[in-house]
Formats: structure tokens, sequence, C-alpha cells
């Protein structure tokens, strides 16, 4: 074959320091466009961004050259230096760790759908039961010491 052809989709999902509910309604969208320019600033490409005041979802697409670990410390990184100095918000802080999930090509819209709807949805479920169920549904092990 001549070339290479990829298919690599994540659903990433990472809360805020203690899940604490500190991104504020007013810049939230502000930052979800800065994850997305992130994201492909790091040569990524970013498919969809939602969350809620403790946390994110993002989708993106990757290349092979990428390492899933190496794009979330930029990413995470990069944004909480912008929220600082931003928005003025000193002590934010992100969790230590995230959640990742293949995304087959065929489930790329249903996963747009369900990043676009956190508002809706967490009225209803906290992040922690809809962790609790992604980690589920992807046959995830987990210990329950790390999900607070």
């Amino acid at each position: 074959m001549a070339s290479t052809y990829l298919s690599l989709h994540y659903h990433v999902v990472f809360g805020t320091k203690n899940r604490k509910p500190s991104i504020d309604a007013e810049w939230r969208s502000r930052l979800h466009e800065y994850l997305g320019g992130t994201i492909s600033g790091l040569d990524g490409f970013p498919q969809g961004i939602g969350g809620t005041a403790d946390h994110v979802h993002l989708l993106l697409g990757l290349k092979a050259t990428h390492c899933v670990a190496d794009v979330l410390r930029e990413l995470k990184k990069a944004s909480s230096v912008w929220i600082h100095e931003t928005i003025h918000e000193p002590s934010f802080a992100w969790q230590e760790g995230y959640a990742a999930f293949t995304v087959n090509a065929t489930a790329r819209e249903s996963v747009q759908r369900y990043i676009g709807r956190q508002e809706e949805h967490h009225r209803e479920r906290s992040f922690r039961e809809e962790l609790v169920e992604l980690l589920g549904r992807a046959g995830v092990q987990y210990d329950v010491k790390y999900l607070d």
C-alpha cells in the first residue's frame, strides 16, 4: 500500500480538581473554543467539545504519531495556563487523570450529539454516575477510590 490510512477517534473526559464546579458558564464556551484550537495546534482534529461546571468531554481525531497521554498532558497544561492568565482564575486546576475511549467512525455523530447535550444530561445525573456508566460500557476496570 502506497500510503497509510487511519481512523483514530477518541471520546475523552476529564474533570476539574476535586470535581469543583469551577468552569463558569460565562466563559465555558470560550474554554471549549480554546481546547479545540489547542487540539488543532497539536495537529489533532477537534470534532466535538462540551461539558459542565466540573468536567469536559472531547471528541477528537489523532494521527498515528500522536500519543494520547502526551496530547492530553499538553491540552490540560495549556488550558490551565489560559484559564489562569485570561480568565484570572489562579486556583483553577484539572484532575490528574482522564478517561479516553476509542470511537468507531460510524458512532462519531452519536458521540457528538451526546457531548453537545451535556448541560441537559447532567440535570439528571452526576459526573461520577456518567463516568461509571461510560467505563462499564467500555469494559474498563477501575478503582472506585479514583472516581472522586
